[in-house]
């Protein structure tokens, strides 16, 4: 085992002594940082409950222990590990998310302040995993703007919304500071999980703090109070703002809200999130944030404040740039009931929070909510692409399969674990009993793997090339 010096800067130890009451707590920080951090899953409740979920994998030989915060979350144990967690049908199919325990405190301090948000940002969204749990929790309504910076990483929050079913974003690639000056007052409630200098994840990434200085830690907390400021313009008077970090310096977290608080004296209130669940109170600091060191709940480090903006404040400089116009166009009412008509016929539906809009061939599913922010931003992706159009109809596309088909319908054809095996290595099925249908959705433990053409005796396979998986998978 490491000793803590060797493990940690000095300063940054300098910094955790001041925050922690004594020199046995401070011990039992450092020892727990030298500790593997327990993996942790969160059922996604647009496609399963957790009761039905639970009865699905009680065969598995998982051990899930309920964490505290998130009625959807577990930490799990898995008696044989020798197959990857993602490479378990139920993930591959949206069932769940592998998602740090900590990471699900956010989303769960912000419903417990907004039940009825219809308009709500995520202002660092990739991977992906609050934007899926904040889906989960507005229940495929509304609008979640899911805003991300690395262009690398929008690929792959949009690979994960898509694979949880998730149907009402709108993707951006912005530096976050953007929004308040593009977007003001916009906003039911924002999530900004901020960039930050990562010391809450040292358990599962010893490099986590290689490059860790007192002077960087400056600079972000200075990229922080920026984001905050913008997220704080782009929220309704009444909102709620919550600010995350997975760091564990006051820097980064107390600092950075007193900052806010002083600049608009009267217009922020913090709300107290010592009773957000039983046991938060050893976590909560005198504020009212939590404070949560990995030692507490064996889990990662974190930080949680909640905000509520009082009164609008002075409007920031509005933006300069030209957002250009919009390749989309509402489609026609007798276009829209020929669409509904013929895709309803493969089992896919949607209700009027989703709208029909066109791109030369594309047939497209925006969240009805994201009307008013067109033409003050450019999005990378809105909604679901559901079909292309082409001489004989439509073809309908993966996304909009996951996301719309019901399970249990006459469309459905349910493959054995061998043959959804093969479908998610992209090979064409020889069912062992042939479909009576020659267009069908394919479905494994009732959840929809796609639409599938029957060719003679076999089902073509159109699972995306770029989802395709190799190695292990399923057992």
């Amino acid at each position: 085992m490491s000793d803590s010096s060797s493990l940690f800067p000095a300063d940054f130890l300098t910094l955790m002594r001041q925050s922690l009451p004594d020199e046995a707590t401070f011990a039992r920080f450092i020892a727990i940082c030298q500790q593997p951090l327990r993996r942790s899953i969160r059922v996604n409740t647009l496609k399963i409950s957790v009761a039905r979920f639970l009865a699905q994998i009680a065969g598995y030989g998982w051990q899930l222990t309920p964490v505290p915060w998130c009625n959807e979350g577990f930490w799990i144990t898995r008696e044989d590990e020798s197959l990857p967690l993602g490479s378990v049908a139920e993930h591959l199919s949206g069932l769940f998310y592998i998602q740090e325990a900590s990471s699900m405190l956010p989303v769960t301090a912000l419903f417990d302040a907004v039940s009825d948000a219809s308009a709500i940002m995520d202002m660092a969204a990739a991977p992906g995993s609050k934007t899926t749990q904040i889906a989960a929790r507005m229940n495929n309504q509304g609008v979640i703007l899911a805003n991300e910076f690395s262009a690398s990483r929008v690929k792959v929050l949009h690979a994960n919304i898509s694979r949880c079913g998730v149907s009402h974003t709108a993707l951006t690639h912005f530096d976050a500071r953007v929004f308040g000056p593009a977007l003001p007052e916009m906003f039911d409630a924002i999530l900004l999980d901020a960039p930050c200098s990562g010391e809450g994840v040292i358990r599962k990434d010893a490099d986590a703090m290689k490059n860790w200085t007192l002077e960087s830690t400056a600079d972000i907390a200075a990229t922080q109070r920026d984001l905050l400021d913008s997220a704080f313009h782009a929220l309704k008077p009444g909102g709620t703002l919550v600010y995350s970090t997975c760091t564990l310096n006051q820097i980064e977290n107390q600092q950075v809200i007193a900052w806010l608080l002083k600049r608009y004296p009267g217009a922020v209130e913090i709300t107290p999130l010592n009773d957000l669940f039983d046991g938060a109170a050893q976590a909560a600091t005198p504020e009212g944030y939590l404070h949560v060191f990995p030692q507490l709940f064996d889990s990662e480090g974190f930080f949680v404040a909640r905000l509520r903006k009082l009164t609008s404040v002075a409007p920031l400089p509005e933006p300069t740039y030209k957002v250009g116009k919009l390749p989309f166009a509402p489609v026609s009412r007798k276009l829209e009931s020929e669409i509904v008509q013929a895709a309803a016929a493969v089992s896919l539906t949607w209700d009027p929070s989703l709208t029909l809009w066109q791109r030369d061939k594309e047939i497209w599913l925006f969240p009805t909510s994201v009307t008013p922010m067109l033409g003050k931003v450019r999005f990378s992706r809105i909604g679901l692409k559901l079909a292309e159009t082409f001489t004989k109809g439509y073809r309908w596309q993966h996304e909009a399969v996951v996301a719309l088909a019901r399970p249990g319908s006459s469309q459905a054809f349910e493959l054995t674990a061998n043959e959804a095996e093969e479908w998610y290595r992209g090979r064409d099925i020889y069912p062992e009993s042939v479909p009576e249908r020659d267009e069908m959705i394919v479905t494994y433990q009732q959840q929809p793997l796609g639409l599938a053409k029957k060719v003679g005796n076999r089902i073509k396979n159109s699972y995306p090339r770029e989802l395709v998986r190799d190695g292990r998978l399923f057992r």
